[in-house]
């Protein structure tokens, strides 16, 4: 598959699970806090600190669909091992372990507020752990583009 094709594809994947991530943001988190508060009138007074506290852990979410965005703009000029890259997989494994410690502080904050439930703590702890495993592969593949950037330099210097 040539470069182009593939930053293509990988560009519409980015757009494709941002069009998701703000349906499932903008619609249907509100849409399913509205329905548990329909049923459970008790649990009115939860429904805009969580509401808030969802939208905020999407923040770095989309800063992540942007700095993919930008390696795959990369790739498509046949760029695919650069400095450009290693910063872009560097910030995305420093926004996920953002967005882990936003949800863990957040649920320790909902939860001292009484405004929590154990069930969904033990959920957000694996979205928590597979966040962190994402940005530890992100920082080992910058580490892996970064070596590969220096031999591709190294190369070029040759005759």
């Amino acid at each position: 598959m040539e470069q182009l094709s593939l930053s293509k594809w990988l560009k519409s994947i980015a757009v494709g699970i941002g069009i998701i991530g703000l349906i499932i943001y903008l619609l249907i988190v509100p849409l399913w806090g509205n329905d548990l508060v329909q049923a459970n009138p008790n649990l009115t007074n939860w429904y805009w600190p969580w509401l808030i506290f969802i939208w905020i852990t999407g923040i770095p979410c989309f800063m992540v669909l942007f700095e993919f965005w930008k390696i795959c703009c990369e790739i498509g000029k046949d760029n695919s091992f650069s400095k450009e890259n290693v910063n872009s997989l560097k910030r995305i494994s420093q926004l996920l372990v953002i967005d882990s410690t936003i949800l863990f502080v957040g649920n320790v904050v909902l939860f001292l507020l009484k405004m929590n439930h154990p069930g969904i703590a033990l959920i957000m702890l694996f979205i928590m752990f597979a966040g962190i495993a994402v940005a530890v592969l992100s920082a080992a593949l910058s580490h892996f583009v970064l070596k590969a950037c220096k031999i591709k330099e190294e190369n070029e210097l040759t005759i």
